[in-house]
Formats: structure tokens, C-alpha cells, sequence
């Protein structure tokens, strides 16, 4: 994973250890339409994106909080790559930890 450095100290924010998110966390993260957007998003994504290449319906500090809600909640990892926040589904780890239900939402018509 690419990350500059500031001050000797990386650009990453902190990310919670999966194995501490409970189920009704990541489902609470996923009530919200634009979260919903969000993800699916990212899952459909070869790589990483950033923030700004997800077109979303809101304004850029609420598009920001819901980033954060996901990071927080373990679904997405969040890095820079120079000035740009990249996401990154953490699909191998949820999937350790939550088997299937990526791929059940996703499957879902009405998901997003």
C-alpha cells in the first residue's frame, strides 16, 4: 500500500481490527442509501478509488462523514495516494469475519 509520509509519520487514518466489529456495526453503516452507494461502489472496483470518483448526491464533509462511517464500521480502508484519499473495500477480511454477506447484498436489486 502506497502512503507518503509527513513528519516521519504515515498519511493513513486509523482503522478499527475487524475482528472487533460486530455484525449490528456494519449493518448500522449500512442502513444509509449513500453508504450503500458507496460500497457498492468500491465492490464493484478493480482497485481502490478515491473519494472524489464516487459521484455521490451529497456535499463533500458529508460524503466525508459517510468515508469515516464505513472506515469505522470495518468495511473500507482508507489511504493517500499524494493528495488523494484512496478506498479500498476490505473485502478479504469481512469475508473471514462476515462469510457471504457481501455477496448477499450484492445480489440484492435493490441494494443501492
Amino acid at each position: 500500500m502506497a502512503t507518503t509520509q509527513r513528519g516521519g509519520r504515515e498519511r493513513v487514518p486509523p482503522h478499527p481490527d475487524i475482528r472487533t466489529i460486530s455484525l449490528q456495526q456494519v449493518l448500522e453503516a449500512l442502513v444509509d442509501p449513500v453508504r450503500r452507494l458507496i460500497v457498492s461502489e468500491l465492490y464493484s472496483a478493480p482497485d481502490a478509488l478515491s473519494c472524489g470518483t464516487i459521484e455521490l448526491p451529497v456535499s463533500k464533509s458529508t460524503a466525508t462523514h459517510h468515508f469515516h462511517v464505513l472506515r469505522e464500521a470495518g468495511l473500507i480502508r482508507q489511504y493517500y495516494m499524494g493528495t488523494s484519499r484512496m478506498n479500498a473495500l476490505r473485502r478479504d477480511e469481512f469475508e473471514e469475519s462476515f462469510p457471504g454477506l457481501l455477496g448477499a447484498l450484492m445480489a440484492r436489486a435493490d441494494w443501492a
